[in-house]
């Protein structure tokens, strides 16, 4: 699951409060007009639009929200935020504003007003059902067992997994993790977590369970209170001889991912459009470049003509804990926001993340090179006016100095 799915929903209005019938109606039009600007783009006239709408229906939330979505388009956060209130002021009930709203709180690092709101996810994307145990809500642990439920994409998983130690020190005795297949034998390295279930057919009861994005709201977490104890990934000692033989000897190794999940609603705006943008970086002299990028996509190295610029392992890697493997061996991991940013970052080994021009995930907050989540060795690549060449050639430069240093 995505951490930004209703970023662009459209939603009518409900017919359900004072305004005249007249009213309500010239009200929608305009909402619905508004609707259709958005979706071609015209964020502006859309805007206008909205602002029409509720001179005749003051009190929609549901079109709050909509003027709060398109404004945070237009990047005018704190009135996007306002608007938001707005909205779930005049309807507590639309998760999609309070959802919203806390990623805006997210991303300008106001921790402690947004974990409350985040909590919308639950009702928005239901990722859990029910179980047959209460979710914790921070009693006592001393004795108990706690199942941590996985949640959105594997990178989630991977970032919050750092408060399993934080539970066991509470007096949890079981602590136990779901998780996907792919991800299993990586969590099996983090310390504090006893068992790791990658069936949920074998799941059992437990005297309570959380999901593991709601942990940083449980502990209270801030900007300054991140859990940032770096590395909380562990490797096999076994895989990593195994793809020993595979790396490159003798340069600075370096790791390239540049695509994450087709399925990403910003997935457009966040991978490359194609490995060949990343050709300027392929002609530095004394650097190795590994492929971590899974899927089809690595085919883009041999159709771009670059194929002996690059040691291409991704259709060999059977899971995270391979990947670890090999980028526990490597110098420095250069990405574009996927899951393996969050793997570099939790191993503790360099990380330099290409960030996309729009749609900017909350964690990477909207300025600065640094991530408090990953403070060690995590430098953020902002894209400027010129987009991803720009970017690009700014990593080929840094690149070159790091070449240049090491003589």
């Amino acid at each position: 699951m995505i951490t930004q799915l209703f970023r662009i929903a459209l939603r009518t209005p409900t017919r359900n409060r004072q305004p005249s019938e007249s009213d309500q109606d010239k009200a929608v039009t305009h909402n619905d007009t508004a609707n259709d600007l958005r979706r071609a783009g015209q964020l502006h006239e859309a805007e206008q639009h909205y602002r029409i709408a509720l001179q005749y229906w003051a009190d929609c939330g549901e079109i709050h929200a909509n003027l709060a979505d398109t404004l945070d388009t237009l990047g005018r956060f704190d009135e996007a935020a306002a608007a938001y209130r707005k909205a779930i002021e005049f309807n507590p009930e639309l998760h999609e504003a309070r959802f919203n709203l806390a990623l805006l709180l997210l991303a300008d690092g106001r921790y402690a007003e947004a974990w409350p709101l985040y909590e919308a996810r639950g009702p928005l994307f239901q990722e859990h059902g029910t179980l047959p145990f209460p979710k914790w809500a921070g009693e006592p642990l001393n004795g108990k067992s706690v199942l941590l439920m996985p949640e959105q994409g594997y990178g989630d998983t991977i970032q919050f997994v750092r408060y399993a130690p934080l539970l066991k020190a509470l007096g949890a005795t079981q602590l136990t993790v779901a998780c996907k297949p792919e991800l299993g034998a990586l969590l099996r390295t983090v310390e504090g977590i006893d068992s790791v279930v990658t069936d949920p057919r074998e799941l059992r009861v437990h005297d309570y369970w959380e999901s593991l994005m709601s942990l940083p709201r449980l502990f209270g977490t801030t900007i300054q209170s991140i859990p940032a104890r770096i590395p909380y990934l562990g490797v096999y000692a076994q895989r990593m001889e195994q793809w020993k033989a595979r790396l490159p000897e003798g340069k600075l190794r370096v790791g390239l991912v540049w695509k994450g999940n087709p399925g990403h609603n910003n997935d457009a705006a966040r991978s490359l459009p194609h490995f060949a943008e990343l050709a300027p970086l392929l002609s530095i002299d004394g650097v190795s470049f590994v492929s971590l990028q899974t899927g089809d996509a690595e085919l883009e190295v041999a159709a771009s003509g670059l194929r002996e610029h690059v040691v291409c392992l991704g259709k060999d890697i059977r899971d995270f804990a391979d990947t670890a493997a090999i980028i526990a061996q490597l110098n420095l991991v250069i990405a574009v926001d996927t899951a393996i940013v969050h793997l570099t970052g939790a191993l503790g080994v360099a990380c330099w993340l290409m960030l996309p021009k729009t749609g900017v995930d909350w964690r990477w907050r909207r300025a600065g090179a640094q991530s408090p989540w990953y403070p060690k060795d995590m430098y953020l690549f902002r894209q400027g006016p010129a987009g991803w060449p720009e970017l690009i050639a700014s990593i080929r430069s840094a690149l070159d100095e790091i070449v240049q240093a090491r003589g």
